[in-house]
């Protein structure tokens, strides 16, 4: 059984000792006998050295570091949301396709903030400068904050910020099914649940150290019943022998748990890579079968590199009738 994200090494930034969540979690790991040491910067330690790119690979995602966000400006974040809202970067999943964790490098190890309210109070200067608008916020787009929920708090502050909010909504996803704090807090609706989701074989080969299919949409039920508003990621969108009939699995499963009548969205993302990325996913994972076939991509710029145009149109296709079929409420917020 999976359970919540456990470091085996703490790392404190020195400037996180000066808010109570840093004092708290380091005294915590302490006493729990897990190494604790005071750091100037995340930026300036050394990563430790292993045998194979498989082996960092495995023993950073064992890591914490405990910070304080400095940058406290928005950016965007299309096509999710008008603004990125970070509270910690990574997660402890070990999903083969990850773009994040391609991009962050060797760096992948899980990091927590420790001032959320200082993050909160420059949500609030946006909001206030957009007093006639609904303005969102992606709590996702650099980390899955559900695994170091149990630590640090900060997603459930975050959604009762936005529950006392008229014009601001959060979104939030998900590959774990660690809710229950969360099912009983004043959200009001503004919170939107998102777990990500995928054909069960995709899930089973490459997405390794996440909650299971079956928990997650256990996880998504317990959300809809307590009256967050639903949505669902597909990604990301693979064609493979057999693709079709899994993803009509996938939507079984789904109907198992969600009422067909239920307007939940959905979010399709096609699987995608750079060069850079499948270097480092054949040394992680040497034995992958992810499909990284250049011939058979477009480019797309920014060095990315896609399905051509009449497969993508394929996968849009078959997967917005299974979900017109399926969820005849629902809504498709993007195909990407």
């Amino acid at each position: 059984m999976i359970k919540p994200f456990f470091p085996q090494q703490v790392f404190v930034e020195e400037n996180a000792l000066e808010y109570p969540l840093g004092r708290r979690l380091k005294s915590y790991f302490a006493k729990k006998d897990v190494p604790v040491t005071i750091i100037e910067s995340h930026n300036t330690f050394k990563i430790p050295s292993a045998a194979t790119e498989k082996e960092l690979f495995s023993l950073v995602k064992e890591m914490l570091v405990i910070g304080v966000k400095k940058d406290l400006s928005l950016v965007s974040c299309r096509p999710s949301a008008n603004y990125r809202l970070i509270f910690g970067t990574s997660c402890p999943g070990k999903c083969q396709y990850c773009y994040l964790a391609s991009t962050l490098g060797h760096r992948v190890y899980l990091r927590i903030y420790v001032n959320i309210e200082e993050i909160l109070k420059a949500v609030e200067k946006v909001l206030m400068r957009n007093k006639d608008q609904i303005i969102t916020f992606e709590a996702s787009s650099s980390s899955d904050p559900i695994p170091t929920e149990h630590l640090t708090g900060n997603l459930a502050r975050t959604i009762e910020f936005f529950g006392r909010r008229s014009n601001g909504m959060l979104r939030v996803v998900s590959k774990f099914h660690f809710v229950d704090n969360l099912l009983d807090l004043h959200h009001k609706g503004a919170t939107r649940f998102r777990f990500s989701v995928n054909a069960p074989e995709i899930v089973k080969e490459f997405e390794k150290n996440t909650s299971p299919l079956e928990l997650r949409l256990q996880a998504a039920q317990k959300i809809s019943k307590a009256d967050y508003p639903l949505g669902f990621i597909i990604a990301p969108l693979m064609i493979f022998p057999g693709w079709q009939r899994s993803y009509e699995d996938l939507f079984f499963q789904l109907r198992n748990y969600i009422d067909r009548d239920q307007p939940v969205s959905f979010e399709l993302i096609m699987y995608r890579f750079t060069r850079r990325a499948r270097e480092l996913i054949r040394k992680r994972f040497p034995q992958t079968n992810l499909e990284m076939d250049l011939s058979r991509r477009k480019h797309k710029g920014f060095g990315k590199y896609i399905y051509p145009e009449k497969e993508a149109e394929k996968l849009k296709g078959y997967l917005s009738q299974l979900i017109i079929k399926n969820f005849p409420a629902a809504h498709i917020e993007y195909f990407t």
